[in-house]
């Protein structure tokens, strides 16, 4: 997945109409952050008096949360290893 599917994806979610553009490393920093938050509230959420149905959307909510949090994470990652690796080049051309 790319990143600007990976932020549109989240956007869409997390019903953002705002975002603010910068650079790809904060966008998804911020993203994750806002995902994570996300992602408290839903299992702090108590269930007992939820009757099945949205239980089952509240699991399947979860479960897409936890999922981008994974995507994103991978991003950032691969974003990291990126950097390093101009970084490095850079400094072999010097």
């Amino acid at each position: 997945m790319g990143i600007k599917k990976f932020m549109y994806n989240v956007k869409e979610l997390l019903g953002l109409d705002e975002f603010k553009k910068s650079g790809k490393k904060k966008s998804v920093k911020r993203l994750l952050k806002q995902l994570k938050f996300r992602k408290e509230i839903l299992e702090h959420t108590p269930t007992k008096k939820l009757n099945k149905r949205e239980k089952r959307e509240l699991k399947e909510e979860l479960s897409i949360i936890t999922l981008q949090i994974k995507k994103g994470k991978k991003i950032l990652n691969e974003l990291n290893h990126a950097q390093d690796d101009k970084n490095l080049k850079n400094k072999k051309e010097k």
